[in-house]
């Protein structure tokens, strides 16, 4: 098993745009002849558009593109950018009189980062696209919709710190599979092969972490309006073939990922999602993909947390005092 670039699992094209004063942006994955994708929502609060179209019950078996964006749910403007900008190229579902592509997006909450009201638009998810058709441009750090991500959040924004986006991916024979998430979670970031915290609630003074998970135990009285400034959004991308049915399920074991590296997980005041797109046609079993996959996810979280630079008053792993 060797390490390669998430950009080498082709045809899937990546590309970002941020508004960096704003604290937020968009990452468009963008498949012209279709892929086939599944679903796995996790966390309590989720934002999504479309999504419905990777139940295996329903009729489409390919999608065009996957958005993950900030702005919360008014970020999912995003998508209808990318619909643009794909029908422009005669990429979608042939309808006859035109060619409606098919475009699933989840957002995360950055709203508290830079400008409120500041979102990913219909310009912003169109430029994306853009970008990804005509000059990739995926890296790791606070691009895209890794541009607004914090973690930490149970004590405010006051002891929180800054993630980003980060992406792992490997090689087995013919076989690639690899994973991108925007790093936007209530809990802690550990690194998941030591189970050292890397990232996380800070102290006061911000010279050491803090564990959100000890101070969630140390009151049990129910809370009705939890600080839910957080979501972690994932895709996994392999060239292994697979059906939705067994996408669902690969996005599913994928969440292990997620449960080795963030603490708490999963919680109410999260919306954790995780796609899988299957790119290609390499015969592998279903079960050996799930559990590369979880630990693909799990490394890319931490290049998230490595990547990410100081901003917006939050310091990152790389900037803490």
């Amino acid at each position: 098993m060797k390490e390669i670039s998430i950009n080498e699992i082709e045809p899937v094209r990546i590309g970002q745009v941020e508004n960096s004063k704003a604290g937020t942006g968009c990452t468009v994955f963008v498949c012209p002849e279709g892929m086939r994708a599944g679903l796995d929502v996790r966390g309590g609060g989720p934002a999504g558009r479309e999504t419905q179209l990777l139940n295996p019950l329903m009729a489409a078996q390919e999608i065009h593109a996957v958005v993950l964006a900030g702005g919360s749910a008014f970020g999912l403007e995003a998508a209808n950018g990318v619909m643009n900008c794909l029908e422009e190229r005669d990429i979608g579902f042939d309808v006859g009189v035109t060619k409606v592509p098919l475009v699933v997006q989840s957002s995360l909450f950055d709203l508290t980062v830079g400008d409120t009201f500041t979102r990913p638009d219909v310009k912003m998810g169109y430029e994306a696209a853009k970008q990804a058709l005509e000059n990739p441009n995926y890296r790791d750090g606070n691009y895209g919709a890794g541009c607004g991500c914090t973690v930490g959040k149970i004590g405010g924004m006051e002891t929180c710190m800054k993630t980003g986006i980060g992406s792992y991916a490997v090689q087995i024979e013919d076989l690639k599979i690899g994973a991108v998430v925007a790093v936007n979670a209530l809990g802690d970031i550990f690194d998941w092969k030591i189970g050292e915290q890397i990232a996380g609630l800070l102290t006061e003074d911000q010279n050491g972490f803090r564990s959100t998970e000890e101070v969630l135990r140390s009151s049990i009285e129910a809370v009705e309006n939890r600080f839910v400034e957080n979501t972690t959004l994932g895709i996994i991308i392999t060239n292994a073939a697979f059906d939705k049915a067994a996408l669902c399920k690969i996005a599913g074991m994928a969440h292990d990922g997620y449960a080795r590296s963030i603490r708490p997980v999963h919680t109410s005041a999260d919306g954790d999602s995780i796609y899988a797109v299957s790119v290609g046609e390499v015969k592998a079993d279903r079960d050996v993909i799930g559990a590369l996959a979880a630990e693909v996810i799990s490394e890319a979280i931490k290049r998230a947390v490595q990547n990410a630079e100081s901003a917006y008053g939050f310091p990152s792993a790389g900037g803490l005092k």
